[in-house]
């Protein structure tokens, strides 16, 4: 009880209260709508999503039907439904979401009005109450796959008809799109549906939780623009009744439904799955000041960052069922990795950083960003990652069907998510508290901060991943004294991730630097971020050294697959070697002199550091791991055999 009341009163210390009964995050994210990035790495990115992969996955999305299932639900078309899985609709969601975010940093009137009459065909798909899930609407004693049984009711079947599922992206997408246009065509539609579950779900009322999650952060979403309580409620329902035999049927450990949400210490089943409920779970924790949720998501995550988790920051290692296996079970080669759930660890590892403060969170972030994320998209924008393996025979066909990338698939639920997400990455740069601004991320952009009712114009110029300096260059209406807090990566410390899972073979005693107009400063590292707190005026300049050496990486010993093995990386950046500039990978061998040298590099456009070497007379190249698989077929490896 003593012990309760302690987590209690520490988790009543992070948190403020808003209007009403509930709380929120006690740090605010810096929005896309104030963050303009120029960045020569990040911004070629995100261009290449609103200028090129948009409009590819829309022209694939009508070539497969998913805009006829609307018209077809709602009798305007005849027809069967076309697609393979019940939830194809929340690929049209997931590019609008995406759409929108591109919106806000590049306004385009052709996209918009296109947004707009796709919009208007999923309100035809619509049913008159609400309810939305084409498939079910246009046959439901036919689902689109063999392990979806045809249902008599809504819902029946919702371990696996994914109509929580749908409705989740719904929100998600409308959310965005309202918030980035003002427009309510889309909010409308997500409202309609929300209290349509509002109205069937609950105490006295359906006692069924989602199979797929994602509904509760798309409620959660809801509630933040309408603030119908009603919202918020329902997204702590459907957590509060997950692996409660009392009131359903459990659907079991795939499902995160073997036991209560709050009794949950290891991270299990569906990979996606279960970090979509992870980030549910913290928003949940903090609205409600709920110690028992907080507790239950602090241990996941540690099971996960020191158990679970792969070098690129990739997770869920078990093709059988996309999952999580067992403690330290990180096999390479067959390695799942699915690029939705590294998209889904970001948003959640970022709610526990708004929540904390702590820079822990943004390791995990930050390595996923630039390694196991980013691989899942080609250069071209065209082709996509599914799983994100750490090895390739050049033969396994790993990518549901493909060794290589592919442009398309049955299940598109990844590419799509992409989409989403990589537009709203400006979102992840700075974050602020009172008078304290958060540097998180070293991306080029101009940003336009308000602190304390007060404009902040910050610049921040600097070639990361490929250059070890960052500049901040302060434009201020006034002086100002408040705390700047800039993230010392964990990699500069010569520490890999939180936890003893990876470590460095050798401390490297590379300094930071830190200067404020030209003079260095006392390092204070707390939480990870480096302070200063002074009177700021308008000329101000910081200059931030992060050293970047090459690093030698090495496996917990209960890793069995990396005993006696080594990985490279260069800053925030995992390396691989792929058969394309090797002329026999299966060579490789590390010994204790064996060292590589960073060299720059391009191919396909793409600026990068390489890492050239020499065994017995062979040269070695090593690529960053995300681009991989960009010029054809071969053979590839992230961790080398050591002989030391």
């Amino acid at each position: 009880m003593k012990k309760n009341l302690i987590i209690v009163l520490i988790l009543t210390s992070y948190i403020y209260a808003q209007k009403g009964s509930y709380f929120d995050y006690p740090i605010q994210a810096v929005s896309i709508k104030d963050v303009v990035i120029n960045d020569n790495f990040w911004l070629p990115k995100i261009k290449l999503i609103q200028d090129t992969t948009i409009f590819y996955a829309l022209k694939k999305c009508e070539e497969e039907g998913r805009m006829d299932n609307f018209l077809v639900a709602g009798g305007k078309k005849k027809g069967t439904y076309k697609g393979k899985m019940p939830f194809d609709d929340t690929d049209i969601y997931k590019i609008i979401e995406g759409a929108s975010y591109s919106l806000v940093s590049k306004p385009n009137l052709k996209l918009e009005t296109y947004i707009d009459s796709i919009i208007s065909i999923i309100k035809i798909g619509q049913e008159p109450d609400g309810y939305i899930t084409t498939w079910f609407t246009i046959d439901r004693e036919k689902p689109p796959t063999w392990w979806v049984k045809p249902s008599k009711y809504r819902w029946e079947n919702e371990i696996s008809s994914h109509e929580l599922y749908n409705s989740g992206h719904l929100f998600e997408a409308a959310a965005a799109h309202f918030w980035a246009t003002g427009k309510k065509n889309f909010l409308d539609i997500a409202i309609k549906n929300a209290d349509l579950l509002v109205k069937n779900f609950g105490t006295n009322k359906l006692h069924i939780p989602p199979g797929h999650q994602i509904v509760e952060t798309g409620l959660i979403k809801l509630y933040r623009i309408t603030h119908n309580e009603d919202y918020l409620k329902l997204a702590k329902f459907f957590l509060d009744i997950r692996g409660d035999s009392t009131t359903h049927k459990l659907y079991g450990e795939y499902s995160q439904d073997h036991l209560p949400v709050t009794k949950q210490t290891k991270a299990v089943g569906h990979a996606v799955r279960a970090l979509y409920m992870y980030a549910g779970m913290t928003d949940i924790a903090v609205m409600f000041n709920d110690s028992n949720y907080l507790n239950a998501v602090n241990r996941i995550w540690e099971n996960i960052v020191s158990k679970k988790i792969y070098i690129t920051g990739g997770l869920g290692s078990k093709r059988d069922g996309e999952a999580f296996g067992d403690d330290y079970e990180l096999p390479n080669l067959e390695a799942y990795n699915e690029t939705c759930a590294a998209i889904a660890s970001i948003y959640w590892n970022h709610r526990l950083f708004l929540l904390s403060g702590n820079s822990k969170y943004y390791d995990v972030i930050e390595r996923t960003l630039y390694n196991g994320l980013l691989s899942g998209i080609s250069l071209d924008g065209k082709n996509f990652f599914y799983p994100n393996p750490l090895e390739s025979d050049g033969k396994y066909q790993f990518n549901m069907g493909s060794c290589t990338r592919q442009p398309w698939f049955d299940c598109s639920c990844c590419p799509t998510n992409l989409i989403r997400f990589i537009p709203s990455v400006p979102s992840l740069i700075y974050a602020t508290i009172n008078d304290t601004l958060y540097v998180n991320l070293f991306i080029s952009n101009n940003a336009n901060i308000k602190l304390e009712n007060e404009n902040i114009n910050l610049s921040l110029y600097t070639d990361y991943p490929w250059s070890e300096k960052v500049s901040l260059y302060f434009n201020l209406e006034k002086e100002k004294y408040f705390t700047l807090k800039i993230r010392i990566p964990s990699w500069t410390q010569n520490k890999v991730l939180y936890g003893d899972l990876y470590s460095y073979l050798n401390n490297i005693n590379g300094k930071v630097t830190l200067k404020v107009n030209g003079i260095e400063q006392d390092l204070k590292i707390i939480k990870g971020y480096a302070l200063i707190s002074k009177l700021w005026n308008s000329g101000d300049k910081v200059e931030l050294i992060l050293p970047m050496f090459v690093r030698k990486v090495i496996a917990n010993e209960n890793v069995k697959e990396n005993r006696n093995k080594v990985a490279f990386e260069y800053g925030p950046l995992v390396y691989c070697a792929e058969e394309f500039d090797n002329q026999n990978i299966s060579s490789i061998t590390v010994s204790g002199e064996f060292n590589l040298t960073p060299v720059e590099k391009n191919f396909l456009g793409e600026k990068f550091i390489a890492l050239k070497g020499e065994i017995d007379n062979s040269q070695v190249v090593l690529i960053p791991y995300y681009l991989w698989s960009n010029r054809g077929v071969g053979k590839m490896k992230v961790w080398f055999p050591k002989k030391y």
